[in-house]
């Protein structure tokens, strides 16, 4: 038989292809077992070869390096699709940023896109390292991608193209190498972790997502806000409730006030084709709604933050690990309810299990995004679109204080007409014909100009700290939102704006993320039954960014322009910075600017003195007080002209020195407390410490029990959760999962990190540091170490019963979760410099103290922060808010020659707490010498 050649050619390019696609090695090829069988863990080493192999060997894959992990790792995402979809990728990727971004879109053109485009699917692994289904489920799934042939896989592969992203290369190794240390399998465990599973931040990983600190956030930010923007993503986690298996969408309320509908009830259709697959293959045990915690009001988790960005973001929360385990008897999930239709039995359950209930459920997501791939795309177009025109019209947004409002208005009226009631209706939940709150009283509230939402934002450069406002605009920019900048200077309903300005408007598709950034959260009272316990929130009830870095921004209601320039989606901003003025005398760095400390660190380093100045400069100037001051040099010079290009720092040129009292900075001996297995807080500490330069070294408590700590350390940092209460534990979820190994069990390097801060052999070491002159700075509940020390104190949220017994205040009447307050300062105190007279600050059910009046009068503790309202709620929740007004937030006491300072709100939280950093940065330099003093006159050029 004779072929032709073009008939040659294609039965070579079949035979290539059967080749190619039987030389890829399956998992139990590769790592030498099948994903998921018991007590075998990969490592991220052999995870990554794995996927390098498989992208060498089919052509349904591509393989992107995403960045580099915090400890210096490759990244990686497997992009799946067919064949023919890999070759159009940038069309099919330009598709889906038009249909997210809807920008200039009509309808038609919009589902002209959608028929054009294919459905974006992400799913992820790993970000919580210890959970280890995720990592392993995202094995098996790209291995069944990359393999079958069957009609579903080949539907999804020619619809879908699937975003395969690992979360956290870095944990997978550590947590792997830890399990599969012990030879005898029955005796691995994944327990007793020696260290976080991400270099600084751990299970804080998945808190990162609105301001993207970690590269491994900002690595898979870019893919997920500004490369992409899929339409669905699916982050996978555990653990499910005791008696379940896993816990999925639909979610609890509340979810947050400022979502398109669309994207709520998209998170239902996607669990709703999830639950239905496990129930076709008959795998029980999908709680979902009130069946779990989770909920989606918060943002800054990965799969949260996609919400406010018109993603269907999925979550699943699935039991199992390596080690098989038991299902327990929970009654409450045995009886089928609309929370768990299909109840799981008591029984063993095992690793493969949980593999398998993970691959189907990746394949309804899939499957669904096939299916409806047309629907799906237009979907997020129409949110897009829904953004861009609430934004460019007005708009009031309803939330719990707006609905009260209009409540308090009729109930307050004594013209109110008579509304109709009828008992029995009543009692079924039913308003009788003309019942109700008449239309007029909601008027008053969502009609009246003031209420209406912003349409947009103005961050001027003329404010204090622009270099910081410059990394609040970098997080929207990471986020994927519309940045503009101004040109020339401009004005804006009466008030003048210097060129450089950034603008925020709301008519733009991420329009739920803005509000989120700049406007306060209105948490609802949350409670298990009227008058009962509040219900806690997942995560934090308030977190306004733009609040908690301190960011000065006008806030517009009316349509405006100007001579703004937009700016390239996902392009950083670096503001340079300028000395200003002819400095012959010498520079001055402003207090109020957290990049100051930088600066200060390296002209520390380089051996150039540096002042304070206790009171500005002196005469007329407007330096404010603990500004710093550098005499002129040659190498002052040379550091500061880089400085102020490369942080933004606006610096002031002195003619002549100042006239004013200075005192000389030295660094401090600073040491940082860390635990066995790590602390989260104390790693967000340690990465601030790297990121503003101060040398630092980490501490625990065996360290600080060994005594000698003046001759060590100048100074030592206590996060919170590192001092125990006075004749306890703390009662937290915190405290409830501490663990730590015997030490015979315990590698002999980390065998340092164990033990615990004891009343009887740590609190007496502390405070023979204290008194030979040193300085502890203590944050959140580590404040307990007032208590330990006899300092004149009190917890100031108590109550008496009605036996004479003082206990803390119950939840019933007062409970404030993670939110923002504003407290007043002393700012004429060292440790408050640059900080105002007000400030806004993280509290998380914070400390909260009473002062003895007599010990204030003699000196015996100084107040430097406390709440002078009885509303000091800024965004959040703060039930019983009332009972916080003229408590001390933090304070500083002597004690023998050293200081001790307590800060009970969050002052470094999760490094979002930009704001109240300088609460920190002020107590971490020597500032015991006068300098010397200069007659005269100042003169600022």
């Amino acid at each position: 038989m004779r072929y032709s050649p073009y008939s040659l050619l294609v039965m070579l390019a079949i035979g290539l292809s059967t080749a190619l696609a039987q030389s890829i090695p399956s998992p139990k090829e590769h790592f030498g077992f099948n994903i998921g069988d018991d007590y075998l863990l990969a490592t991220y080493t052999q995870t990554e070869a794995y996927f390098r192999k498989i992208a060498a060997a089919s052509d349904r894959v591509k393989l992107v390096d995403i960045g580099m992990t915090e400890e210096g790792r490759h990244q990686l995402m497997l992009i799946i699709s067919s064949p023919e979809n890999l070759k159009k990728l940038d069309r099919y990727k330009e598709i889906s940023q038009k249909l997210a971004r809807a920008e200039n879109l009509t309808d038609e053109q919009a589902h002209a896109l959608a028929n054009e485009g294919k459905a974006i699917v992400w799913i992820d692994g790993g970000l919580h390292a210890t959970e280890t289904v995720g990592t392993h489920q995202l094995i098996e799934t790209i291995w069944q991608l990359v393999s079958r042939k069957d009609p579903e896989t080949m539907r999804i592969l020619d619809q879908d193209i699937l975003l395969m992203t690992h979360a956290n290369p870095d944990g997978q190794e550590l947590v792997t190498n830890w399990y599969m240390r012990e030879p005898k399998a029955e005796k691995r465990v994944l327990d007793n972790l020696p260290r976080l599973y991400q270099k600084y931040i751990g299970h804080d990983n998945n808190r990162d997502f609105f301001i993207m600190n970690m590269k491994e956030t900002q690595n898979i930010g870019r893919q997920l806000f500004v490369e992409w923007i899929p339409q669905i993503m699916y982050n996978h986690h555990q653990r499910g409730p005791a008696g379940s298996v896993l816990a999925g969408p639909p979610y609890r309320d509340p979810f947050n006030y400022v979502f398109d509908p669309l994207m709520v009830t998209g998170i239902d259709a996607l669990g709703a084709a999830m639950i239905n697959r496990l129930n076709s293959e008959n795998k029980p045990g999908f709680t979902r709604l009130g069946g779990s915690v989770f909920s989606t009001w918060y943002n800054g988790g990965l799969r949260t933050t996609t919400h406010f960005h018109n993603m269907i973001g999925l979550l699943t929360e699935i039991i199992g690990g390596p080690t098989p385990e038991d299902i327990p008897v929970v009654a409450k999930y045995l009886i089928p309810n609309g929370n768990t239709p299909f109840p799981v039995l008591p029984q063993k359950w095992h690793f493969k299990q949980s593999i398998d209930y993970s691959v189907s459920l990746n394949y309804a997501v899939m499957g669904y995004a096939a299916r409806y791939r047309d629907e799906v795309l237009y979907n997020i177009y129409r949110m897009g679109k829904n953004s861009i025109e609430r934004g460019s019209k007005d708009t009031w947004g309803l939330s719990p204080k707006k609905i009260d409002a209009i409540t308090h208005a009729f109930q307050t009226d004594p013209k109110k007409p008579a509304v109709p009631t009828n008992a029995a209706l009543a009692q079924y939940g039913f308003v009788p014909r003309g019942g109700g709150i008449p239309a007029k009283y909601y008027d008053t509230i969502m009609k009246a100009p003031a209420l209406r939402d912003p349409r947009g934002f103005i961050i001027p450069t003329n404010q204090p700290d622009f270099a910081t406002a410059a990394k609040f605009i970098n997080a929207l920019v990471r986020t994927g939102i519309q940045i503009q900048q101004a040109t020339a200077d401009f004005t804006v309903a009466g008030k003048k704006y210097p060129a450089g300005s950034y603008v925020v408007k709301t008519d733009q598709a991420f329009r739920p993320h803005v509000l989120d950034m700049f406007e306060p959260q209105d948490h609802p009272n949350d409670f298990q039954y009227p008058g009962g316990p509040p219900v806690r929130p997942y995560d934090a009830a308030g977190w306004t960014l733009a609040y908690l870095m301190n960011v000065k921004f006008d806030r517009i209601l009316d349509s405006f322009d100007g001579p703004f320039k937009k700016l390239p989606y996902g392009e950083l901003q670096s503001p340079e910075g300028h000395i200003n003025g002819a400095p012959s005398a010498g520079y001055v760095l402003s207090a109020k600017a957290n990049n100051s400390f930088i600066a200060v660190n390296d002209l520390l380093a380089s051996g150039v003195d540096v002042f304070r100045l206790p009171n500005g400069t002196g005469g007329k100037s407007t330096v404010e007080a603990g500004s710093f001051f550098v005499p002129a040099s040659a190498k002052a010079k040379s550091l500061l002209d880089k400085s102020a290009k490369d942080l933004g720092l606006e610096v002031t040129g002195l003619s002549k020195k100042p006239t004013a009292s200075m005192i000389k900075v030295s660094p401090m001996k600073i040491a940082l407390w860390d635990t066995y297995g790590g602390s989260m807080p104390s790693g967000w500490v340690r990465w601030l410490m790297e990121q503003y330069h101060f040398p630092m070294k980490v501490i625990y408590p065996g360290d600080i029990d060994a005594g000698d700590l003046r001759k060590k350390y100048d100074v030592i940092v206590f996060v919170t959760r590192a001092i125990p209460a006075v004749g306890g534990k703390e009662e937290d979820i915190f405290s409830a999962m501490e663990r730590e190994p015997k030490e015979e069990n315990t590698p002999a390097e980390y065998k340092a990190r164990l033990g615990k801060i004891t009343a009887s052999k740590s609190i007496p070491q502390l405070k023979n540091f204290l008194e030979a002159g040193g300085t502890v700075v203590t944050i959140g509940t580590s404040t307990n170490l007032a208590y330990h020390l006899g300092l004149p104190v009190k917890n100031a949220l108590t109550e008496m019963t009605t036996t004479g017994v003082e206990r803390p205040l119950p939840g019933e009447k007062y409970y404030i979760p993670g939110s923002v307050l504003r407290v007043t300062l002393d700012s004429t105190q060292h440790a408050t410099w640059g900080l105002g007279q007000q400030t806004d600050v993280y509290f998380d059910a914070s400390p909260v103290f009473k002062l003895a009046p007599e010990a204030i009068a003699k000196g015996m503790v100084t107040p430097l922060a406390w709440f002078d309202t009885n509303k000091p709620l800024r965004s959040g929740w703060a039930w019983g808010q009332s009972y916080l007004q003229d408590g001390v937030a933090a304070f500083m006491a002597p004690v023998g020659s050293g200081k001790f300072y307590a800060f009970g709100p969050e002052i470094t939280f999760r490094a979002q707490a930009q704001g109240t950093f300088k609460f920190l940065f002020n107590q971490l330099y020597n500032t015991g010498k006068s300098g010397s003093q200069s007659s005269d006159v100042v003169s600022e050029d």
